[in-house]
């Protein structure tokens, strides 16, 4: 164990990214769900969820972000939450007492950053990747972008760095919460008993969330439990049958640039159009379909078109 952290530090520097360290280790793990989840549905004859250009996408999505979140830790992450964590109100121990109420307040921080990556356009340019599938299986957890550092995903734990608890913790206990929502991302589990579902995320719970019939949409966004979206008005049961994909501009599209980008270009095309500086700058934290009365950007002028097929893979 020395030997691994003495080459993490040499390879990241003296902050190890301990997400990344167990989701990039968790990979191999992932990869053999998928290829039983797959097995299972063709056994079963429900092979509509798998499509593999879209499946391709999802992995390459997924291996760029681990990259990219690695260099981001160390250029902004891990600067940012270490200055936080310098100015710390107090120490707190890490031990089995505490373990379980750090895990829960981790979940209370990932349910706001999810439910604000869904309300607030900023944050959504970053998540919008993750529902621009219109499948769902295991990969499509992969979906992942590269601009939620420069977003600041991070934002959202610093309360419980700036309360003392160590930023490797915060970031390790949200990586086993990562790594549990893969297995949510799947339509080969029906629904678990109720009292699991009362309590925690699950496979139909998530469906619910990646769906944009309209009574699904921006619902469930608890990452390993769901307790919080009963708290707080935003939980829908899995009723007809899921519908996925994005409701305000889906973008068909397996192209790299394509999925990660579209949406922070448009965002910031909506900021730079001409008018009051104020309602400019609603675009970038106002919910992601607000438009400014009577200038909405036609389809044609965003910066890459949506709803029409793109060839480019």
């Amino acid at each position: 164990m020395d030997a691994l952290t003495t080459t993490l530090v040499e390879l990241m520097g003296p902050d190890v990214d301990w997400k990344q360290v167990l989701l990039i280790g968790m990979s191999p793990i992932f990869v053999i769900a998928f290829l039983v989840e797959w097995q299972v549905m063709r056994g079963r004859g429900q092979r509509a969820q798998f499509e593999w250009r879209d499946i391709l996408a999802n992995l390459s999505l997924g291996g760029s972000y681990q990259v990219f979140e690695i260099g981001a830790h160390i250029l902004i992450t891990g600067v940012a939450t270490a200055w936080v964590y310098q100015h710390r109100l107090f120490d707190v121990p890490i031990n089995a007492w505490t373990i379980i109420p750090i895990f829960i307040g981790v979940e209370f921080c990932y349910y706001w950053f999810h439910r604000s990556s869904h309300r607030v356009r900023w944050f959504w340019s970053a998540h919008v990747v993750h529902h621009s599938s219109e499948r769902m299986n295991f990969t499509t957890a992969m979906r992942q972008s590269l601009l939620y550092s420069i977003t600041g995903w991070w934002l959202f734990f610093c309360p419980l760095i700036f309360l003392g608890v160590p930023p490797a913790v915060v970031f390790f206990l949200y990586a086993v919460d990562l790594a549990y929502q893969y297995f949510v991302h799947t339509e080969s589990v029906g629904k678990l008993p109720r009292w699991f579902e009362y309590v925690f995320d699950t496979p139909s719970n998530h469906r619910v969330h990646h769906g944009r019939n309209p009574q699904y949409i921006d619902r469930n966004y608890g990452g390993v439990l769901i307790l919080f979206d009963r708290w707080f008005g935003t939980y829908e049961a899995e009723q007809e049958k899921v519908e996925y994909g994005i409701a305000t501009r889906q973008p068909h599209s397996h192209n790299f640039l394509v999925l990660n980008f579209h949406e922070f270009i448009d965002m910031w095309r909506d900021v730079l159009r001409r008018g009051p500086v104020g309602q400019r700058l609603k675009h970038l934290f106002m919910p992601p379909q607000w438009e400014r009365p009577g200038s909405a950007l036609p389809e044609n002028g965003r910066a890459f078109a949506t709803d029409v097929t793109d060839t480019r893979g």
